[in-house]
């Protein structure tokens, strides 16, 4: 190698530059020389400058290098920082920071929009869309609720617009201008949770709507995630004012009550659109912990609950929504006292299933519809008449009934009551407690309605201008054979010879004492005369349904096996209350659901059957509750007409009446409390036997008098039948036939008339006159002696003087007026002179003239028209 000095290697750049200096930022172990000036001088150890690039050549370079090597320090290779030491290990480099942050980001979009693509609006929850259907008296009180959720929807425009301020001010006052989160509101519940301020709400209304309506209550990252996302898409498909109904038709206000309209009711009795801005602002507070703010069942929190209420006050003052002087008038609405739920314990029930059936039934609503809820149903059950109707029951029969006695576990009260002009159903008693008894006595169809359908047959006789056998029309002075058993006649289906009530024998009577009596041979054999058919058919055109149970086209028809409903048999004896017009009878004023009503059937009367056949069997069932089997409904104090019926067995009691505007009918049932079986009445109450004249005429009684308390009484206006005041002759005895017991016995014109007018002309007429002179030797002659041959004679003779026709006169009003109803033998025969006859017109006329009925009495002599007791055509006796 040659001694001369080697040439520098060329130094890349623009030009020839002294070589650079370089020692390592650590010293080895070795001990290196520290830098030297010229390092310090161009800050080579300082850790920002830049790595020198890769590849460098010199001095410098390769000594570095040695010394790496050399030394037991961190190595440093060519183009690498040396790491820093101390606390400046921990900080990261911007450049790391920057990356964070912009992965961060992405992070946080694309969660954003996979969580915005894959979170979708679901379906409302159960619990959310469940409500109770609410039923209302007719005076808009709440009745009950049967649905397991207290809620009923409102729409917007119900809540009054303070009302709706008020829980804006209270949870949301920039809820019109706010997106549908707020992320600072949730950041900062979320510091407050996490610093032990309590568990706080960051949530707009918006997200607490999301929350209720369609996710749950839960706390749970995954559900508070769900509900961001899905208020943010519900916030883009819905208007503010949906969700703001939405949130106030879901949120919980306590005491049971989910909804505004629920809440209203539970704290106010009121429904929501009759809030006032006070009550408003305190329900708006519940909204924040239900518990704490109810001054009622918490007095201790007060102070609390009324800083929360101004707390919203202000808060709409704030936002213009409240006048300063309005908020200054406003006072604490103390809240009403918890009331518990009105659930279906005593007659609640009954009535709710009875409403439901008449809305199912009348296909208003079908039954799964109606299922669903939220249906607000304004019934025609009047609180006070319903009030009555429970005291009625519970003062006759309730408070009576006794464990001692093995009768008393069987009996059941069912009662029903219409208002005739309209149809309307006024209340209704079914059973002493439907959570104790399920079945509605009113609407059950299984007991038989006896004699009470009698009247339905006359009724028919008179639409159908039916005659009897021997072709005399048929009037309340049509007579008929009484015997006890006696075969009806003109019957092509086979014998049929009916008992009548303790097998008692009449021998000849007139349809009205007859209907008094309940006599069974007498309406089987007008049932035969009108046509079972057409009897048939009245009773449904009256508004029996045309499918009760046993309501079959024969004689017996008349004795009442049907099992019609008492509801059903109060809307046929509304018909003949009101003179023969009928509609099908309504439990339901109204239904709303969400603001729209439902459509209800019209309720359009009609003539079912003529007013005269109405009014006639009208005026023959006021002489029932005047001298009749019905006398107890005298204790209404108003003019009444009824029916006493008693089932077979007397396993069932009626009694069925009504007064110009009002008609009711009223049931005792026997039936095993845990079997369900028709039981007896026979000891039960302490009666040795059960008929309708006794607690069902008395429960009548006393409910119409309370229902009616404050109207004026009102008399019955009636119009009669042609010929209903005209006595009809009856047919001339056969002579080949021996006679039956009592069965030639007054068949003449004058016992006859004595008979019908006795009864037509009331109690207190068979009391004067003509009751006290039939209590003249004649009468008591033929009563007491009770001998054929004897009362013929001693009548004939008696009857052919003056003597004689006080006699026979009195006789007649003696045995159509007493209790007995004139079965005594001897007065009757005593009737078959002229001279009866002759007394007996006179007595007609005396007795109208006592009355007061007419002042036309003074015809006289056998077929001669009496207008005194029996013509009443437009008017009725005093109670």
């Amino acid at each position: 190698m040659s001694d001369d000095e080697q040439p520098e290697p060329p130094h890349p750049g623009p030009g020839p530059k002294a070589p650079r200096k370089w020692t390592p930022r650590d010293l080895g172990a070795t001990g290196s020389t520290p830098p030297g000036p010229d390092a310090a001088a161009d800050g080579s150890t300082d850790p920002d400058e830049p790595d020198e690039p890769a590849g460098r050549s010199g001095p410098a370079g390769a000594a570095a290098a040695t010394g790496a090597s050399a030394g037991t320090g961190t190595p440093a290779g060519p183009g690498k920082r040396p790491k820093r030491t101390g606390w400046r290990r921990f900080v990261p480099r911007w450049r790391v920071v920057l990356g964070i942050v912009l992965l961060i980001a992405l992070l946080l979009i694309g969660g954003f929009i996979a969580g915005y693509t894959l979170v979708s609006i679901p379906a409302a929850n159960a619990g959310a869309t469940a409500q109770s259907n609410v039923f209302l008296y007719a005076d808009g009180t709440q009745l009950a609720s049967d649905g397991e959720v207290n809620r009923e929807n409102v729409q917007l425009a119900q809540v009054p617009l303070t009302v709706q301020h008020a829980v804006l001010a209270a949870e949301d006052r920039d809820f019109y201008s706010e997106r549908a989160v707020d992320p600072k509101a949730m950041v900062r519940a979320a510091w407050n949770t996490l610093t032990g301020k309590g568990t706080q709400g960051g949530s707009t209304i918006t997200q607490q709507y999301v929350k209720n309506y369609y996710l749950g209550q839960e706390q749970t990252v995954t559900r508070k995630v769900k509900e961001f996302f899905i208020a943010i898409k519900l916030n883009r498909e819905e208007t503010k004012e949906d969700i703001l109904a939405g949130y106030l038709n879901t949120s919980y206000f306590g005491r049971n009550a989910y909804g505004i309209q629920a809440a209203s009711q539970a704290y106010y009795s009121k429904d929501v659109e009759k809030l006032t801005t006070g009550e408003g602002a305190y329900l708006a507070s519940l909204l924040n912990s239900p518990s704490a703010y109810d001054v009622i069942a918490h007095p201790q929190n007060k102070p609390r609950a009324l800083a929360r209420w101004n707390y919203v006050l202000d808060g709409m003052v704030k936002k213009k929504w409240l006048g300063a002087s309005e908020r200054a008038a406003t006072t604490f609405p103390v809240p009403g006292k918890v009331k518990p739920r009105a659930g279906l314990a005593g007659q609640r029930g009954y009535l709710v299933e009875a409403v439901k059936d008449y809305l199912t039934g009348n296909k208003i609503i079908d039954e799964n519809t109606l299922a669903t809820g939220g249906y607000r149903i304004t019934t025609t059950i009047q609180k006070d008449k319903q009030d009555a109707f429970v005291k009625a029951v519970d003062d006759t029969v309730n408070s009576k009934l006794s464990t001692d006695r093995k009768a008393d576990r069987n009996v059941r009260v069912g009662g029903a009551s219409i208002d005739p002009a309209s149809g309307k159903v006024l209340a209704m008693y079914g059973g002493i407690d439907y959570t104790k008894q399920y079945v509605n006595n009113a609407t059950r169809r299984d007991f038989q309605v006896g004699s009470t359908f009698k009247p339905f047959v006359f009724t028919s006789a008179v639409v159908n201008n039916s005659k009897t056998q021997d072709g005399r029309p048929i009037t309340p002075n049509t007579v008929y054979d009484g015997t006890n058993k006696r075969p009806v006649q003109g019957w092509d289906g086979g014998s049929y010879a009916p008992a009548n009530e303790d097998d008692a024998s009449y021998g000849p009577i007139t349809v009205r004492t007859a209907t008094d009596k309940s006599v069974n041979a007498v309406y089987a054999q007008m049932a035969v005369d009108v046509g079972s058919a057409k009897v048939k058919q009245t009773a449904i055109e009256l508004g029996l349904p045309a499918d009760t149970p046993d309501l079959n086209a024969s004689p017996s028809i008349a004795l009442g096996p049907a099992t019609a409903s008492v509801l059903d048999m109060t809307q046929a004896y509304a018909t003949l209350a009101g003179h023969g017009r009928h509609g099908t009878y309504t439990m339901v004023e109204s239904v709303i659901k969400d603001g729209e009503k439902t459509e209800l059937p019209a309720q359009e009367p009609e003539q079912a059957v003529t007013r005269e056949a109405a009014d006639t069997t009208t005026s023959m069932l006021q002489s029932v509750v005047d001298g009749g089997t019905g006398t107890a409904a005298q204790a209404s104090g108003r003019p009444s007409a009824g029916k006493t019926g008693t089932a077979e067995q007397d396993k069932a009691a009626w009694f069925a009446g009504y007064t110009p505007d009002l008609a009711t009918v009223v049931a005792l049932m026997g039936a095993d409390p845990d079997t369900a079986v028709q039981q007896p009445l026979y000891g039960a109450l302490g009666f040795p036997r059960m008929n309708g004249g006794g607690p069902p005429a008395q429960i009548w009684a006393q409910y119409t008098k309370g229902a009616l308390r404050s109207s004026e009484p009102k008399d019955f206006d009636l119009e009669l039948q042609d010929g209903a005041n005209i006595p009809v002759e009856p047919p001339a005895p056969n002579p080949s036939q021996p006679p039956t017991p009592g069965g030639d016995q007054g068949q003449t014109q004058g016992q006859n008339q004595g008979q019908d007018q006795g009864q037509t002309g009331g109690r207190n007429q068979g009391q004067t006159q003509g009751q006290n002179q039939g209590q003249t030797q004649g009468q008591s002659q033929g009563q007491n002696q009770g001998g054929l041959n004897q009362g013929q004679t001693q009548g004939q003779t008696q009857g052919q003087t003056a003597q004689g026709q006080n006699q026979g006169q009195d006789q007649g009003q003696t045995q159509g007026g007493a209790d007995n109803g004139g079965t005594n033998t001897g007065g009757q025969i005593q009737g078959q002179t002229q001279g009866q006859i002759q007394g007996q017109d006179q007595g007609q006329t005396q007795g109208g003239t006592t009355n007061g009925g007419t002042n036309s009495g003074s015809t006289e002599g056998p077929g001669a028209t009496t207008t005194g007791l029996a013509a009443r055509p437009r008017g009725s006796r005093s109670p």
